[in-house]
């Protein structure tokens, strides 16, 4: 039977309302809560499909848009990966039906325990229409921000945004929520961070390991912000950070991407680190730059994300790119 448990989406990165994990099912009496310990029901038997926002058969995920008891909802079905140490179960419980055979090839339907059948599912429910926007398939263009574009097109949009509170973030801050989840923590004002798994990771593998360091700093919105004032910040996240997943999940520092996104979903600043191979979302050269690069170049040239021009993705029915066309600037 399923757990389901109440997360915030931080998503691909990650945005901020709040939503449920629904692996198994665990919700409380009335649907609701935090639904720790309590008996399995179908959170989601109420909901209505109204159109598939994506589909990436390479990643076995499918994104639905619909209705949940008259509200907006979106639900994400994802296969969940395979785990080295339960495959002797999995062959020893399954039935195999033969489709093809030649020669030494053959192809088979495997029927496994409903155990090793399980689908995450995330429900982002009330869903706004920016969440919906989100998951919607969409073409993508480059933009060049220089200073000057900062300063007047992103900054007063980021100023301006009143479709998503930090209200998740603050609540992991000061431990109203996922307390449990939190894998270390270091409580300095300045130079402190937590560090919790993010929900993309389910944990049972290190192969596609991915957690979240979110500074305890309430001032630092993005990259943008980021001066010499800030390494010993950026160089307590990195060293502590790796040493933690070195010892609880035996990684070095050599098999780990340490990363920062530029634009991010969310803005208050927070660092990625995934295991190198883990083809992550957002991993690529057009979004994510290396921690490591980043103090390098604060070292260098402590005014250096204030002043040099940016490049980054952004999709054709975001609002920031709606600003950048109306400034002429794509």
């Amino acid at each position: 039977m399923a757990d389901t448990t109440v997360k915030r989406e931080r998503g691909s990165e990650e945005t901020n309302e709040l939503h449920c994990e629904v692996k198994k099912t665990k919700v409380d009496d009335n649907n609701g809560g935090d639904g720790v310990g309590a008996k399995s029901q179908n959170a989601l038997s109420g909901f209505k499909t109204s159109n598939v926002l994506s589909v990436n058969a390479r990643e076995k995920r499918i994104v639905l848009h619909g209705k949940l008891a008259d509200e907006d909802a979106v639900v994400i079905l994802e296969k969940t990966p395979f785990t080295e140490d339960t495959m002797d179960q999995v062959f020893k419980g399954s039935t195999l039906k033969l489709d093809m055979k030649n020669y030494i090839y053959s192809t088979y339907q495997l029927q496994a325990s409903p155990h090793y059948n399980e689908i995450k599912t995330t429900l982002v429910c009330p869903a706004t229409e920016k969440h919906i926007s989100k998951y919607k398939h969409q073409e993508s263009f480059f933009v060049e921000e220089t200073k000057k574009d900062y300063e007047t097109i992103t900054l007063p949009f980021i100023e301006d945004q009143t479709t998503f509170s930090l209200e998740w973030v603050y609540n992991i801050l000061q431990k109203k929520a996922e307390v449990e989840r939190i894998v270390y923590e270091d409580p300095d004002p300045d130079t402190g961070f937590i560090l919790l798994p993010d929900f993309k990771w389910n944990q049972k593998q290190v192969d596609d390991l991915y957690l979240i360091a979110i500074v305890h700093r309430m001032n630092i919105r993005s990259l943008r912000d980021l001066t010499a004032e800030h390494l010993p910040l950026l160089v307590n996240i990195l060293q502590k950070g790796q040493m933690t997943i070195l010892e609880r999940y035996s990684l070095p520092s050599s098999k780990l991407r340490v990363y920062l996104h530029y634009q991010p979903s969310y803005y208050h600043l927070h660092v990625h680190f995934t295991k190198l191979g883990y083809d992550a979302p957002g991993c690529g050269v057009e979004r994510a730059h290396l921690l490591s690069d980043v103090i390098q170049n604060l070292q260098s040239d402590p005014q250096y994300y204030k002043n040099r021009t940016m490049y980054f993705p952004l999709r054709e029915e975001d609002k920031l790119l709606s600003k950048f066309k109306e400034a002429g600037r794509l």
